[in-house]
């Protein structure tokens, strides 16, 4: 019999040989292989750390490498035949995973082992077995009988509904489509945008322009085009996708889903004793408790507020008349093109992806003293996807990525890196990192390459710093490698620190030429578009404080006798914060991913909480110099390179030499001096 790929043990995914029918097999014979071994490792008399726990980390690592390329495909190269194979098998990969977190006999292994081998264990090692005990607690471990057999039961069928409410955001996004035949109704779109959208209608065989809703088509049709009319229904389309209401209302409709899985978190949480699921998340956090979250959040608004209202006064006054939700964007660009001289698209022409990816490479090389080159012959899902090493002193292999760049249908949308082999150092036999970074920016027309807006750029460099914090792990142990086992609330950090560089003259000038002259950004548009950073700021602080506080309410006020109560909450809290109203079809948590499909529920205030660590971080660098090198190996040594193996307080205060400071974020907004 023909060997399954995705059961391959040495190397990269075959991507090129994985097919859907390969996945659910592969998987059954690992768990049953893992189960296997699982129960002859529950029956060891005198367990020790070399028995126990090292065999049930590489059974991890295993069954990442098997798993992670499906999880890939899955968002990337979406299908009919992959989407049914992939649901099949997560009440598998849930029932394995809670099975293996409620073993009582692995749990009292782990604490024999932490009561007799502390003393002779490292401090990474001790971290380990303390994470995995309190994985243990928060997994149920201490349940009995009917109660354990309920969260079980729970968990598998969340993992399900999570799944679930993705799908349907994609299919809503992949369905719609809006035919143009007047040309003038398309004034102010990029050109590339249009001649894509000409494209389409060409191989649809109808006249003019079909434009679809992926997200870069999305964001310049609200950001450039001229017709309001044209903006509302992207708008409209974008705003209410897999809900009961807009142009497919009700054919994918998240309601039922939203419900249901916050009915089964609440049940979740209380299984295990904490009052809410909001509790039960900040567990293992940095971020103990509700009010510390929430409290945070308000000082965020209260610090934004009075900006905000002034921005968008200002906006308004400049339009000429009041203004609905579909024209704040493009009202906003042209104000900013009026101060600054600056536009998005102007900007494409000077942003080319290969010479962003050789600048963003540079910076790499500055910091951390790496290399990055690409390597053909590697196996890939898509013509679009590439391979990069990532090579350290005297060439030395340290790591690699994936890059799959461009937006297209059956991909999802939004951008992500994500683990597809993590480190590990175990039995003398060392595995090497390698990370998926994903974005969705408009592919290349003809023969022209990429052209990036800068918010593309700055997307890019957050995924990258993902990315490293992946892959210049120097943690053994996968539990607690990468971004592993690192507090959720702090794994933001690393991307939103990298995100600073791309504001640099000395990083645009890196990144940027002409994609007709060669010519870099000039100095006084560079200064242009330095100067739009904290433009807005306000307003933009308060729509993320709005998103986190609804997040954090959704989920510590939940009520089986009442319901979700999504939009009386998501109505309060806008009430409350929000400067900017929204029309009553507005159906934002219907396609709400992070929370409802991603791992930030009761965790989008994350964002906010990491930006001001890293804020503060890189005013270390501008302290010292940007590409300081002592710095940057503090930074390294203190943060990358730590994963999980390190209280993410800790290691931030190692860094800096004292606690996170929200005043270097408040200057970065420009609103320190009212309201430091």
């Amino acid at each position: 019999m023909k060997e399954n790929p995705l059961l391959a043990t040495d190397g990269l995914p075959r991507f090129t040989d994985i097919r859907p029918e390969h996945v659910e097999p592969a998987l059954r014979e690992l768990l049953d292989e893992q189960r296997r071994r699982i129960a002859e490792i529950e029956a060891i008399a005198e367990p020790t750390f070399a028995t126990v726990v090292v065999p049930l980390e590489e059974m991890r690592h295993r069954l990442g490498h098997v798993w992670s390329p499906v999880g890939h495909l899955n968002g990337v190269m979406n299908s009919e035949a992959l989407r049914a194979a992939y649901n099949a098998c997560l009440p598998l990969l849930s029932e394995y995973h809670t099975d293996l977190a409620q073993s009582e006999q692995l749990y009292r292994a782990y604490e024999t082992i932490a009561a007799r081998e502390s003393a002779q264990l490292n401090d990474v090692q001790r971290e380990v077995l303390q994470h995995a005990l309190r994985d243990f607690r928060l997994a149920g471990v201490a349940l009995t009988g009917e109660r354990k057999a309920r969260f079980k039961a729970v968990m598998m069928e969340l993992s399900q509904l999570g799944a679930k409410f993705e799908e349907n955001v994609l299919d809503a996004t992949n369905d719609w489509s809006h035919h143009v035949t007047d040309a003038a109704q398309l004034a102010g779109i990029n050109a590339a945008i249009i001649e894509q959208a000409a494209q389409r209608a060409r191989d649809k065989g109808v006249a003019g322009w079909l434009f679809g809703l992926d997200q870069p088509t999305y964001v310049a049709v609200v950001t450039d085009c001229e017709s309001s009319a044209l903006r509302r229904a992207f708008y409209e389309a974008w705003s209410t996708r897999a809900s009961d209401s807009g142009p497919s209302a009700g054919r994918w409709d998240n309601t039922a889903v939203i419900e249901s899985i916050l009915k089964l978190r609440h049940e979740a949480a209380q299984l295990l004793d904490f009052n809410n699921f909001a509790e039960y998340a900040l567990a293992d956090r940095m971020a103990h408790t509700v009010p510390e979250v929430t409290g945070f959040l308000h000082r965020l608004a209260a610090a934004a507020r009075d900006a905000a209202h002034a921005e968008l006064l200002e906006l308004e006054e400049f339009a000429g008349h009041k203004l609905d939700a579909w024209d704040i964007t493009f009202h906003s660009e042209r104000l900013q093109q009026q101060r600054y001289s600056v536009s998005q698209e102007e900007l494409r022409e000077y942003l080319p992806l290969p010479r962003v990816l050789d600048g963003l490479f540079e910076v790499a090389s500055k910091l951390y003293g790496v290399s990055i080159r690409e390597r053909s012959g590697v196996p890939l899902w898509h013509a679009d996807a590439r391979y990069y090493e990532v090579l350290g002193a005297g060439d030395q292999l340290l790591a690699g990525f994936y890059l799959d760049p461009y937006a297209r249908p059956h991909k999802r949308s939004g951008a992500w890196m994500d683990d597809c082999v993590g480190r590990k150092q175990l039995n003398g036999s060392l595995t090497l990192p390698v990370a998926y970074l994903v974005c969705n920016s408009l592919p290349p027309q003809g023969e022209r390459p990429a052209l990036l807006t800068h918010d593309d750029v700055v997307t890019l460099f957050h995924e990258f710093g993902h990315g490293l914090h992946h892959m210049m792990t120097r943690i053994g142990y996968p539990s607690l490698s990468g971004i592993n086992g690192v507090a959720w609330d702090a794994v933001e950090l690393p991307s939103q620190f990298m995100e600073n560089f791309a504001w640099l003259p000395e990083v645009l000038v890196r990144v940027s030429a002409h994609v007709g002259s060669g010519e870099p950004l000039p100095l006084a548009k560079q200064q242009q578009l330095i100067a739009t950073r904290a433009f807005q700021a306000g307003l933009q602080t308060l729509r993320q404080v709005e998103f986190a506080l609804f997040d954090m309410r959704l989920h510590a006020e939940y009520d089986p006798a009442r319901g979700s109560r999504v939009y009386q909450i998501l109505n309060e809290v806008r009430r409350e914060v929000a400067v900017i109203q929204v029309p009553s079809w507005n159906r934002f948590p219907h396609n709400f991913g992070h929370i409802f499909a991603g791992g930030y529920a009761a965790g989008y205030y994350s964002y906010k909480w990491a930006e001001v660590l890293a804020a503060d971080a890189f005013a270390a660098f501008e302290e010292q110099g940007v590409f300081n090198r002592n710095v940057a190996q503090r930074f390294l040594d203190s943060i990358l390179s730590r994963g999980g193996s390190r209280d993410a307080l800790q290691a931030f205060v190692e860094f800096r030499g004292r606690e996170p400071d929200v005043g270097a974020l408040l200057k970065q907004y420009g609103i320190q001096t009212a309201h430091a």
